[in-house]
């Protein structure tokens, strides 16, 4: 299955280990003959699995950048030659001066995100942002999920229509936190922020206080944490299709009767593979959308 290669960083983005943030990078430029987005994040995950750690497209090109010392020329031929998919790739390798990349991708790629009247979602650095009803801070430094992809600003429109007032929340593979602090907003009682990644939950945690929300509690670990008994009465899991697959089960038991599960971080292709999981689960199917083929669906138990 295509969806197997995909990772949930999706390549918008630089995705930069703090530690590497000023060394010297090697940019790895692939072009595709027919250009997909779906090739793109194919390539761009299995790129990371040998070491790469920031991934922009532009102009129908991947951008991957990885540290000089972690470089590897027979991996990435590997790599290159292990692609899964029709599409014909050509890369070409170039050195790239030292710099600092959250810093360059800040500057460069995360402008505000502006939902209607509603929300408007911005960094410290962002001038004349316009008036919302809920304003957002986020410094995303490397964490996934600013509101930019299709599926963040899914899950945060679906937040928007939906009716938090004194509700408990979890949201898992939470990033910079942005779901969890918009339901908060929205009148969650309180909520539960899950990550693996120990960067990413600091970042939540610096983007909670930035919001002065103090009833989000931010973890790091993966499902094996919702094993403690506690039930919520709205879950968020934007992760990818493998994840969800795998993790449906524990999030079904956590859930009231009543609940509702938002889930996002797939493709059209996949929507079969979750409502069949789901409903294994003893949840019902709502209903899902769909934007350039990413998904958000929405499934309750009874």
């Amino acid at each position: 299955m295509i969806s197997s290669y995909l990772c949930r960083y999706s390549p918008c983005k630089f995705r930069v280990n703090q530690q590497n943030k000023n060394m010297n990078y090697k940019e790895i430029k692939v072009s595709f003959t027919p250009f997909s987005e779906i090739a793109s994040d194919v390539i761009s995950s299995m790129l990371g699995e040998i070491g790469f750690e920031s991934f922009i497209v532009e102009n129908e090109q991947l951008l991957a950048y990885i540290t000089e010392n972690a470089f590897d020329q027979n991996a990435l031929d590997e790599t290159i030659a292990a692609f899964p998919l029709e599409n014909k790739l050509d890369y070409s390798i170039a050195d790239i001066e030292q710099k600092n990349w959250n810093e360059e991708w800040e500057k460069n790629y995360f402008q505000p995100i502006i939902l209607g009247n509603d929300c408007v979602i911005h960094s410290t650095f962002h001038k004349d942002i316009p008036t919302a009803k809920y304003d957002i801070l986020i410094d995303p430094k490397m964490a996934f999920g600013t509101g930019h992809h299709e599926t963040t600003s899914q899950m945060l429109s679906e937040i928007l229509g939906y009716d938090f007032s004194g509700k408990k929340v979890l949201d898992m593979g939470c990033g910079t936190a942005v779901l969890a602090i918009l339901a908060v907003k929205r009148g969650a009682e309180s909520a539960r922020a899950i990550d693996i990644d120990d960067w990413v939950c600091d970042n939540a945690i610096e983007n909670c206080q930035l919001n002065n929300v103090t009833n989000i509690k931010v973890e790091c670990g993966d499902a094996s944490l919702l094993n403690d008994g506690q039930t919520y009465d709205v879950i968020l899991a934007n992760i990818n299709r493998n994840i969800l697959l795998n993790d449906l089960q524990h999030y079904a038991k956590c859930m009231n009767p009543g609940s509702v599960i938002f889930m996002s971080g797939f493709y059209t292709q996949d929507i079969e593979a979750i409502k069949e999981e789901a409903q294994k689960q003893g949840l019902t199917f709502d209903y899902h959308k769909d934007r350039n083929n990413w998904v958000v669906i929405r499934f309750s138990k009874n």
